[in-house]
């Protein structure tokens, strides 16, 4: 996607060097970093200078690739795997990347490492930028539908962050917008704020703007009075980890999201690669482990002030302490249907296992 006249991914090569957005100082500063070490990869990872499960994963990829360069024995290989996978526990891609480098790499010399992982990192990246291309052609096909049966633009409710930021290119939920918005048909993007982190006032947002597609800004707890309203034609949101039977896990807030929908009659989608799919867990409230994150991310906000100076404000009593789950589980129940790079299908256990029966095994 573009920022301004110009193409980026996410996470990008220039040489041997790879290159990140840090996604924390957005929307009022775009700082491209480069990643040098491991120890640098797994913070940019566990700070959220990245964020979203696919871009985690191709982060963790290059991270590995990274640290060949430092130490490619097989302590070293062992020691960059279990570092980058202690970073964050709930985006199932970061494990999905890491055991893959790590079985591509195990049985490759020393000396070969660092070229045969920075190779198979770009290869993630690219397979990641399909992936999301294709979910944006399955889903435009569903808001094409809704737009022949309805006067006006397309009204679209999102969560989070799940655009091409959260991504390497295109997002997950994002692609299906952008595809829309490339097609002439008209879309209204309702971005709500998505506290605590403000993902969606800070990122979403911001994407909005810079591909001029018609959006506003609405807090977390509007969502439901706009669908009572008829001002919601379709809910898309991402996923960080979603299990074999289809339950759905995301930020914080999706499940009260996912309940509004029900109760008003309103789809709600899921944009699904299949690297996110756990074959492992059935049961997301019960298997899926839930990232508690500092308490800081919710008694703290960041913004920028009148004069332009960007900063960090406490908007609660310093003595009252905060609890700060960072994500949750929407049952498959709610889920209206899981869009893959290969299609919509049910958010169940035989529906997916259909739609993916080389992946079930694995």
């Amino acid at each position: 996607m573009k920022v301004g006249q110009e193409h980026y991914r996410s996470i990008w090569q220039e040489g041997d060097a790879v290159r990140i957005i840090d996604q924390t100082r957005l929307p009022h500063e775009f700082i491209v970093v480069t990643l040098e070490t491991l120890e640098q990869s797994a913070t940019a990872i566990r700070d959220m200078w990245v964020r979203g499960a696919p871009l985690i994963g191709a982060t963790a990829a290059y991270g590995m690739a990274i640290a060949m360069r430092a130490d490619s024995s097989d302590a070293g290989l062992r020691h960059a795997h279990d570092t980058l996978m202690a970073t964050r526990p709930t985006a199932v891609n970061l494990r999905w990347a890491l055991e893959h480098m790590l079985a591509l790499l195990a049985p490759v010399s020393p000396a070969e490492r660092a070229a045969v992982a920075l190779a198979r990192a770009a290869a993630i990246a690219d397979e990641d930028v399909a992936i999301n291309s294709a979910i944006g052609d399955h889903g435009l096909t569903i808001i094409q539908e809704i737009a022949a049966r309805k006067a006006g633009p397309v009204s679209i409710l999102t969560h989070c962050n799940a655009g091409w930021l959260a991504t390497v290119d295109w997002g997950t939920a994002t692609a299906p917008i952008y595809k829309a918005h490339q097609a002439g048909i008209a879309v209204h993007v309702w971005v709500d704020e998505t506290r605590p982190r403000n993902q969606g006032a800070h990122l979403t947002a911001w994407e909005m703007a810079s591909h001029c597609i018609p959006h506003k800004l609405i807090v977390d707890n509007a969502g439901g009075h706009l669908m009572q309203h008829g001002e919601v034609d379709m809910v898309i949101v991402g996923t960080d980890r979603t299990t074999a039977g289809g339950d759905v896990c995301n930020k914080i807030g999706t499940y009260l999201k996912a309940l509004a929908a029900k109760d008003n009659g309103v789809p709600f989608y899921v944009a699904l690669p299949s690297p996110t799919i756990d074959w492992r867990v059935l049961d997301g409230v019960a298997d899926i482990p839930i990232e508690e994150r500092s308490g800081d991310e919710v008694s703290f906000v960041q913004g920028k002030l009148a004069d332009g100076t960007v900063t960090r404000l406490r908007i609660s009593p310093e003595e009252t302490p905060a609890a700060n789950p960072a994500f949750d589980v929407t049952p498959a129940r709610l889920v209206t249907g899981l869009i893959t790079e290969r299609g919509v299908c049910a958010a169940n256990v035989q529906a997916m296992a259909a739609m993916f029966p080389d992946r079930v095994a694995s």
